[in-house]
């Protein structure tokens, strides 16, 4: 198994989805031409993509957050 991706943290959702579709492009263009009988290519290709998705769940969760403290305010309590 593939260890977690590290992800820099100035990177935004933006970019971490323009990433994310590069690589689904990449999954696409590998089956079209033979990549995916490469098991350790498609698995690692596989974990990448999993590692962004995860990775923009928590820069989507993250930039939602500092907005609303930005327009309200800190939470308090």
């Amino acid at each position: 198994m593939t260890p977690p991706m590290d992800f820099d943290p100035t990177h935004t959702a933006v970019d971490i989805q323009v990433e994310l579709r590069q690589l689904y492009f990449e999954r696409a263009f590998a089956e079209l031409h033979g990549g995916a009988f490469d098991a350790d290519y498609m698995d690692d290709l596989l974990a990448d993509i999993a590692a962004h998705r995860s990775a923009l769940a928590g820069a989507v969760v993250t930039e939602i957050a500092s907005l609303r403290a930005d327009l309200t305010g800190q939470l308090q309590g």
